[in-house]
């Protein structure tokens, strides 16, 4: 069954202690509990904007399992690993604590040809457990692009639910676009820049690391969207594009990191010490950044 919900899911930031490489538990819970009450439709755990490169096999398995427990809403877990055999371990232990949908990266760090990749999924979704609908992740920032036509063959097999597109691409959009004609699959789009295009385009929704800072955004240009409200989409669009353009000066993901600080929410450390020009553009960004939201609140 497909679990995965339509609208806007938040890409949750991961809290670390004060001392060491662990998570919080504690204050990841508290964002769980955070964004939840906002009224998102999904959350999604240990993907980019949660930092999962930082924590170990069993920080993140124990994590996905307090997530899962922690809310009602369904919970998408990143099994990404640079190995096969780690997103499978990985993926057996979310599936196995109720995860509602597994993402998966390429293999990360290393660079490799789109046959590695595409023998990489399918040798995954072969061996995944049944029953737990698997998204594609796509994310060429940060590893090996899913190129298009890799995709489409990919979501064309059947075994895969959907994907979410971090490329921005619009290029990108259209091929999935006339693939979904074909054989049906979920399409979200996780690069906030694109959200409004691609949501009037026919985007299922949004898996949104400004969703995590600003669930109030989010959530009320989708409404508007789906309500054709063309004014009110084109003033919050313009808030979201004002917010992505601050975010855009800080290494990811530490602008939405400091927006949550902001508001109360306790993110523990940052993993890299910040340089004098970012942590300069960190205090600017503070400053701008609390009447900004007190706008956005009024006019959502």
């Amino acid at each position: 069954m497909n679990r995965i919900p339509a609208g806007v899911s938040v890409a949750a930031i991961t809290p670390r202690r004060e001392s060491g490489h662990e998570i919080d538990l504690a204050a990841a819970l508290d964002v769980i509990d955070h964004v939840a009450a906002s009224g998102v439709a999904g959350i999604a755990v240990l993907g980019t904007t949660g930092e999962f490169p930082h924590f170990d096999h069993e920080e993140r398995t124990r994590f996905t399992a307090f997530a899962v427990k922690r809310t009602k809403l369904p919970v998408f877990a990143s099994v990404a690993h640079s190995t096969l055999d780690g997103a499978l371990e990985l993926a057996s232990a979310a599936a196995g604590a109720g995860a509602a949908a597994l993402l998966l990266m390429p293999p990360y760090f290393f660079r490799y040809s789109q046959a590695d990749i595409e023998r990489f999924f399918l040798d995954f979704a072969g061996e995944a457990p049944s029953g737990v609908p698997i998204l594609l992740y796509n994310i060429p920032f940060f590893t090996t692009p899913i190129e298009p036509g890799t995709a489409c063959r990919l979501l064309a097999t059947g075994q895969f639910a959907g994907i979410k597109d971090s490329s921005g691409d619009w290029d990108y959009f259209t091929r999935l676009a006339q693939q979904r004609a074909q054989t049906p699959f979920t399409h979200l789009v996780g690069n906030d820049v694109v959200f409004t295009r691609e949501r009037q385009a026919g985007a299922h929704g949004v898996v949104s690391g400004v969703a995590c800072a600003v669930p109030e955004l989010m959530l009320g240009l989708d409404r508007a969207i789906q309500a054709g409200d063309a004014p009110r989409i084109a003033r919050l669009e313009a808030r979201l594009q004002e917010f992505i353009a601050r975010l855009d000066g800080l290494p990811a993901p530490i602008g939405v990191r400091e927006a949550m600080r902001l508001r109360g929410v306790k993110i523990g450390p940052h993993a890299v010490p910040l340089g004098p020009e970012s942590g300069r553009l960190r205090d600017e960004f503070a400053g701008w950044f609390k009447d900004w939201l007190v706008q956005v609140k009024s006019e959502c």
